[in-house]
């Protein structure tokens, strides 16, 4: 299992990666939205 410093880190980078200008493919950014809503998931369950 991963810890929370890690899965943070990884949280993080996808926030950034959401609000980049290369972002623009609509498809693109659904998907990484969904994966930042999922780390968000995980860290509620793990470490709260």
């Amino acid at each position: 299992m991963r810890d929370e410093a890690e899965i943070r880190e990884q949280y993080e980078f996808l926030a950034e990666q959401l609000d980049s200008e290369e972002m623009r493919h609509e498809r693109i950014r659904q998907m990484f939205t969904y994966y930042k809503r999922a780390l968000g998931w995980v860290l509620e369950e793990e470490y709260i």
